[in-house]
């Protein structure tokens, strides 16, 4: 399974109309398909406006070989500092019997 990014393109507040428009119709083209793009106005006064167009894309292998590789590192380090903490603690956890999956801690 695939999983979605969700992608940002803003656009500044300073263009005149016609080139306003003519962006937002750049964007619209490129959008993947089922894309589910919103179009939202932000910023303030001090900082400035900014239209900022966010839609989902599927992620790249590069970003999926990355991330699987942050996320294995994440979880090898919970599971050792669980196990620390049990040791520390002496407490054993354990899936609970049952649907919920949830874990019941025995001291």
């Amino acid at each position: 399974m695939s999983r979605r990014v969700k992608e940002f393109v803003d656009v500044a507040d300073h263009v005149s109309i016609d080139d306003l428009i003519q962006k937002l119709s750049d964007i619209r083209a490129g959008l993947p398909h089922g894309a589910d793009a919103e179009l939202r106005l932000r910023g303030d006064e001090i900082f400035g406006h900014r239209i900022t167009i966010s839609y989902f894309r599927d992620q790249t292998k590069e970003e999926a070989e990355v991330e699987k590789r942050y996320a294995d590192a994440a979880r090898e380090a919970k599971e050792q500092e669980l196990a620390r903490l049990q040791a520390e603690l002496g407490v054993v956890c354990y899936a609970a019997p049952g649907k919920r999956g949830k874990l019941r801690i025995v001291a």
